[in-house]
């Protein structure tokens, strides 16, 4: 007997709302040599400018093993420079070079074209909405 749930699958629909955007993102990214993962961190650079290797974990979604990694590929291929945070010396900072900058600026135009055409097919409104309820389930999800 099949269990009866009363409520959709928030969590696959979000993952495929993730998916159905990334879609159109991915390939950008695959001819700029990028993965997600590495979009994510160059993002948050492009917002912020240097930030500790904690915050790029939290602001990207990558756990602490897996960002060692594509932060030393990242910064193999000269996207990003690493260093020890002058303040605490315990601490590493990462910040976007100009190669990696370059990258951000690039696919932020297509990337905000695909925002601008999503906003035009759903009506700011609606997007805006969509924004604010994704953030209010993230804030209700809090311990």
């Amino acid at each position: 007997m099949a269990t009866a749930f009363t409520h959709r699958n928030l969590p696959r629909l979000l993952l495929q709302a993730r998916e159905a955007v990334m879609a159109h993102t991915r390939p950008s990214l695959r001819e700029h040599g990028l993965s997600d993962q590495q979009w994510r961190v160059l993002r948050v650079l492009g917002e912020h400018g240097v930030v500790d290797t904690g915050r790029v974990a939290r602001e990207a979604f990558i756990l602490g093993p897996s960002l060692t990694g594509v932060l030393a590929r990242m910064e193999r291929d000269g996207l990003i420079r690493r260093a020890r945070d002058p303040e605490d010396q315990r601490r590493s900072v990462v910040e976007a070079t100009a190669k990696g900058m370059r990258l951000v600026n690039n696919l932020s135009c297509t990337i905000e074209s695909h925002y601008d055409w999503m906003e035009k097919s759903l009506g700011r409104q609606k997007l805006m909405q969509l924004y604010q309820l994704l953030d209010q389930v993230i804030e209700l999800e809090q311990p």
